[in-house]
């Protein structure tokens, strides 16, 4: 059953929180000599809190999740939620290239009491429908059918798609799959998903410039990585549209868009990096083969996003 409380499932009397409003997309920050940089995590994680998002969503495209070992991602997954510390829902993307890593990675989120876990496609090597189904049946099956998860579309990056009729296929088979997080700009799909147990399945943008139309449509929020570098103008967004002040959230999101111009939307995490860095937040670098930006460019682009502070 569906509650009446927009951010809480319950199946078979148990609550399971969902994903909601600004969801950050954490970067992971590394250091000099390419260690996972922890402080710089809890300091990221109090600093996305004090700017007001209401979640986390650690290990995802945005942070690098491919370029980890499965120690690291769980050393990272156990840092965010011990910081958060219950603070705001915390979300933990598990997805990897082996549905073995997956499952271990999906076990780990459940035992450090993560809110949840995202899971992406299958990626690189093509897919059809049955085996994107029997990933996702069998992710789900290896974790209490009260710890929700999220599938997480993203066919851009990772080869393989969705469709509206899978994602109800695997709902139907999996009490715990609870919603989707779709990161392709496609506002007809994003209508499809939204009718998935007729109204009942959570979905989430992806792209940071559909925001407020996705709220609007009724997403509950969006997944974003340049909210990371950026919260506040995201965080307006989602204040406004519970106001019901939906000029000011027009604006908003204009404001916003404008912002992910200038972060290039994601195409290079080294500007959501350096970004952080001139903020004071974290020092942190890109794993290789990703590489930080280019000195010649960080004058020209903090010059650039310190307009919307």
């Amino acid at each position: 059953m569906y509650n009446e409380f927009p951010y809480v499932f319950i199946i078979q009397g148990e609550e399971m929180k969902k994903l909601y409003g600004v969801i950050t997309a954490m970067t992971t920050p590394f250091d000099k000599n390419n260690k996972v940089d922890i402080g710089g995590i809890q300091t990221q994680v109090d600093f996305l809190i004090n700017k007001g998002v209401n979640c986390l969503y650690p290990l995802g495209t945005t942070g690098e999740m491919y370029l980890m070992s499965v120690e690291e991602r769980k050393l990272v997954a156990e840092t965010v939620v011990k910081k958060a510390a219950g603070r705001v829902t915390v979300y933990i993307h598990c997805g990897a290239m082996t549905t073995e890593d997956t499952i271990q990675l999906a076990k780990h989120a459940y035992e450090i009491r993560a809110d949840g876990i995202g899971v992406v496609t299958p990626s690189f090597f093509t897919a059809n429908d049955r085996a994107i189904i029997q990933y996702y049946v069998d992710i789900a099956s290896s974790i209490p059918e009260d710890f929700p998860m999220y599938l997480y579309g993203i066919p851009q990056c990772s080869t393989n798609d969705i469709k509206p009729e899978v994602a109800q296929e695997i709902a139907n088979k999996c009490k715990n799959v609870i919603g989707i997080k779709y990161s392709y700009p496609d506002v007809v799909r994003i209508a499809e998903y939204l009718r998935i147990n007729e109204g009942r399945f959570s979905v989430l943008m992806g792209p940071d410039k559909l925001f407020y139309p996705g709220l609007c449509m009724g997403c509950d929020g969006t997944v974003s990585g340049c909210s990371g570098p950026m919260p506040e103008v995201f965080v307006d967004i989602y204040k406004a549209y519970l106001e019901g002040d939906h000029e000011k959230a027009r604006k908003a999101q204009d404001k916003a868009s404008a912002c992910v111009d200038v972060l290039k939307a994601g195409a290079d995490m080294g500007v959501f990096k350096e970004v952080l860095r001139k903020r004071g937040i974290v020092d942190s670098y890109m794993r290789k083969p990703l590489l930080n930006i280019e000195e010649k460019d960080k004058e020209a682009l903090w010059e650039n996003v310190s307009k919307f502070l």
